[in-house]
């Protein structure tokens, strides 16, 4: 009986304690629920230049010449643009947004020819038949965008002839080693294929001619050649 009568208590207090909590839990205030967290933007890869290319060009390209008339001494200049095109091959290294580069090209340039005559009224024609250059590339990457500048060495096949009033003529053709510097923008369209546009100036310097006809016998002149080339062109980098 008094086991009945202590159960039945301790049951009782228990169920109050209980009550007590339940009512002081609900008077508490809610918890407010939690900031939704933003999904995290997806950030495409930046693109990266690093690599060896290939590639080509086409454009025009602008030729100044200008010679030591051989009996007056005075300066005749002959200039004339006309059609080029070739082929470049090169690697760039990145670093940030800094690309530092190395390329080699070759642009076909026979179509560039200037005529003039000298004081005698001999027919001069001055051609350079392909142009090289050998250039280190600097430049600032803005992601697909590559601006850069370029400088070294160029060369050039300078073919020179003198024809004189009886239709002989004389052809003095010599490689130019001279300079080079320029300037160009190159946009890459997929993770292997870009395209650019370029411009180079290319400076000989002056040069002996000699020339020999008949009529005339050996005749010596100097001349010097100065070449702008204007370029559009695609490139492909191997790799990813």
């Amino acid at each position: 009986m008094k086991l009945r009568v202590f159960v039945g208590g301790f049951t009782l207090a228990a169920g109050t304690v209980a009550c007590v909590c339940s009512v002081q839990a609900a008077d508490l205030p809610m918890r407010p629920a939690p900031a939704p967290v933003a999904p995290v933007a997806y950030a495409p890869p930046v693109y990266n230049w690093s690599g060896f290319y290939v590639g080509g060009h086409i454009g025009g390209g602008f030729e100044n010449s200008s010679w030591t008339d051989p009996f007056t001494g005075s300066n005749d200049t002959f200039n004339n643009s006309g059609f080029l095109g070739g082929a470049q091959i090169g690697v760039n290294t990145q670093f940030n947004w800094l690309v530092l580069g190395l390329e080699g090209d070759f642009s076909w340039t026979s179509a560039i020819k200037g005529t003039g005559t000298d004081s005698a009224g001999d027919s001069i024609t001055t051609s350079p038949q392909w142009t090289s250059t050998v250039t280190g590339r600097i430049g600032a990457a803005f992601d697909r965008l590559l601006v850069y500048g370029k400088g070294g060495v160029a060369f050039a096949e300078d073919k020179s002839t003198l024809t004189d009033l009886t239709g002989a003529s004389s052809t003095d053709t010599m490689t130019r080693v001279g300079w080079t510097a320029g300037a160009g923008l190159e946009y890459a369209l997929t993770d292997n294929w870009s395209v650019r546009a370029e411009y180079d100036y290319l400076g000989f310097g002056s040069k002996q001619l000699n020339f020999s006809t008949p009529a005339l016998g050996t005749v010596s002149t100097n001349a010097d050649l100065n070449v702008q080339e204007v370029k559009a062109g695609f490139d492909y980098k191997f790799g990813p």
